[in-house]
């Protein structure tokens, strides 16, 4: 099941996710490719720093990209952002630009945004979705309550 976020709703929704989020891309052999990072805006754009060679290869290639925080603000639902990537040098790293294709940012054009949740629990017996989880430079890690 999934819920439109509206265009005036990203960046609550953003701040409600916190700042790790995983950025998929596509693989040159049509496979998804997940990679943890620490995102923060940057005017009207999500910014992360030091992607790999792979994730740089594969948004140069095909710069269509998600942006997935598993975890958001309203319980049960997982934040999903999608938009238009570019690598940009960061002195000997990289990091990557996400917008909204054409336009100057994801909080100035309409697109895909939406919170979704499983559709049935994930384990047999489970009533619910998993709680939380916390991020430390780019490392998923269960919380102590999830």
């Amino acid at each position: 099941m999934s819920v439109k976020v509206e265009l005036d709703e990203v960046r609550d929704q953003v701040a409600a996710c916190g700042s790790c989020a995983y950025l998929l891309t596509v693989a040159d052999d049509g496979r998804p490719h997940a990679v943890s990072l620490v995102v923060g805006w940057e005017n009207d754009a999500l910014v992360g720093g030091d992607v790999g060679h792979r994730t740089a290869a594969n948004v140069h290639r095909a710069p269509g990209v998600s942006l997935l925080w598993p975890v958001s603000g309203r319980e049960g639902y997982a934040l999903i952002v999608d938009g238009t990537a570019e690598v940009e040098p960061d002195g000997d790293r990289a990091r990557v630009r996400v917008t909204q294709g054409e336009g100057p940012g994801l909080c100035s054009r309409p697109g895909p945004r939406s919170l979704t949740r499983p559709a049935a629990p994930v384990e047999r017996g489970a009533t619910s979705w998993p709680q939380r989880s916390t991020c430390t430079a780019g490392r998923w890690k269960p919380s102590a309550s999830g």
